[in-house]
């Protein structure tokens, strides 16, 4: 069961990236340290609707 969630970075809350997660496996919000190109550096960048 796999879905597709939205990444948004915490310093500037826009929304970066799209990535799939297994609910089934992964109940809980997934958090990636990524790129940022408005804020131009590495944030944590967390699930989203």
């Amino acid at each position: 069961m796999k879905v597709i969630v939205t990444l948004s970075c915490t310093e500037c809350k826009r929304k970066n990236y799209s990535t799939t997660k297994n609910k089934r496996t992964k109940p809980d919000k997934l958090e990636f340290k990524k790129y940022c190109r408005f804020c131009k550096t590495h944030t944590l960048h967390k699930e989203t609707k």
